[in-house]
């Protein structure tokens, strides 16, 4: 399945199992999208290679019955094995250039969190399809970041560059339309969706607040 690398896509899931705090990630992963969520990424930082394989199956099946791209994150060979969409993957990551050089055929959605600006300036920009801007604000699940952006920080970063921007870090229904005025294109979520007990209507709700 071919996706569109221009990232025409509003609101990002990352998943986890443990970010579902004890409730299966598949069936809140399927609501979300009826919900509204474009694209989704399995975060699983602790899982071997075969495990993480095993659940990005699982989610995978999802993911193409709605026709939405399934991200990886940081693990080229379960990207490459399971026939992802593409790869997410940060400044202290396998690079956006290692990644073109392994893996392009068919050509993969490649994303790349920005955790500075001098980033900005650097070779992998240009092999990045979108850019994560992490953390917004600062969040519980993510502790080991370098830089809380705030909405200033989106600003900042709008003026440089012309990558899509996908805005990532405590993000909810209160403060969703600020991070997209200040310049983001695509909102990225964990616990607004994973920690609700409602993940359709939370990412309804968010996605309304991106349309409006």
């Amino acid at each position: 399945m071919d996706f569109d690398t221009s990232f025409p896509y509003q609101l990002y899931l990352v998943i986890s199992e443990q970010d579902c705090r004890g409730i299966n990630y598949l069936p809140v992963a399927e609501r979300a999208i009826i919900g509204g969520v474009d694209i989704i990424q399995l975060r699983e930082k602790e899982l071997t290679t075969r495990l993480y394989l095993a659940k990005a199956h699982q989610l995978k099946e999802i993911t193409d019955k709605y026709g939405i791209p399934l991200i990886i994150n940081d693990n080229l060979e379960v990207a490459q094995e399971l026939g992802a969409a593409g790869i997410h993957v940060g400044n202290h990551d396998i690079s956006p250039s290692h990644i073109r050089k392994a893996w392009y055929s068919p050509r993969p959605l490649v994303g790349y969190s920005i955790e500075n600006l001098e980033q900005l300036k650097n070779e992998q920009i240009p092999l990045s399809d979108y850019l994560g801007i992490s953390p917004v604000f600062n969040t519980e699940t993510k502790k080991d970041t370098i830089t809380e952006w705030g909405l200033e920080g989106i600003v900042n970063i709008r003026q440089r560059t012309d990558k899509p921007l996908v805005a990532i870090g405590n993000i909810h229904i209160q403060n969703a339309r600020r991070v997209i005025q200040a310049g983001a294109d695509c909102l990225a979520v964990v616990s607004a969706i994973c920690g609700s007990e409602n993940p359709e209507k939370a990412a309804f709700e968010l996605k309304n607040e991106i349309l409006k």
